[in-house]
């Protein structure tokens, strides 16, 4: 085990588009059609989530928080949604919880950089509610296209909310870990653990969150 793992461990405890517009609350006509998204490359997709207005949430956004990461990356972290410090800065798990992730992937030997992080929900829910489902529909097919473009050969979902959407599940979190998933299409493995936030509020979970990370580096493993 090299000092990086021994700091975690210490740690844990143990074509381009234009977008359409319609009228005011007109969602349907703001969001691009999912056979538009199908055909965006990488730079073409940011620009469309930077301009979406399909939800109300773009009213109380500040920024949009697209991903970050290598767009070659084998593995793909999901998070839930953004929060106050990503709203801020635009970028995925950031503050206190983003450094915790930075440590669980250090474990891991991976670094920050070799993974692209991303999240359900491209916008800040107010107050960090939980997303609501008709946010959801609207932003998934980004992540869609997202995973495909990655096509990474394992996916970590931080958190219950991640796990339940992207699987379309409702199983609650306890249960899924220790389980190797399949996200349909592309019939990637994904591997569910608790999110780093919540993490910090229950580090007595930190042992459990350590063998879902191990589970899920041997899936990665397998499919190499």
């Amino acid at each position: 085990m090299d000092e990086r793992a021994r700091r975690y461990l210490a740690a844990m405890d143990v074509d381009v588009w234009a977008l359409r517009r319609g009228g005011a609350g007109d969602s349907a006509a703001d969001a691009p059609a999912a056979n538009d998204i199908a055909t965006l490359d990488w730079d073409t997709l940011a620009a469309g989530v930077a301009a979406c207005t399909a939800c109300e949430l773009h009213t109380t956004r500040k920024q949009t928080v697209f991903g970050v990461g290598d767009r070659a990356a084998r593995w793909l972290i999901v998070g839930e949604a953004p929060g106050a410090d990503e709203d801020r800065q635009g970028e995925p798990f950031v503050g206190r919880a983003g450094q915790l992730l930075n440590s669980m992937l250090g474990a891991l030997n991976l670094k920050r950089e070799q993974v692209y992080i991303a999240n359900i929900l491209k916008c800040r829910p107010p107050g960090n509610r939980d997303p609501k489902p008709a946010e959801v529909v609207h932003c998934e097919r980004y992540l869609q296209r997202q995973i495909a473009l990655l096509n990474p050969a394992i996916i970590l979902a931080v958190g219950r909310i991640a796990a339940q959407n992207l699987l379309k599940i409702d199983t609650p979190i306890g249960r899924m870990r220790g389980q190797r998933y399949t996200y349909h299409p592309g019939e990637i493995p994904v591997v569910v653990t608790y999110h780093p936030a919540y993490l910090l509020r229950s580090p007595q979970d930190k042992r459990k969150a350590w063998e879902d990370l191990l589970l899920a580096r041997k899936v990665a493993e397998q499919m190499a």
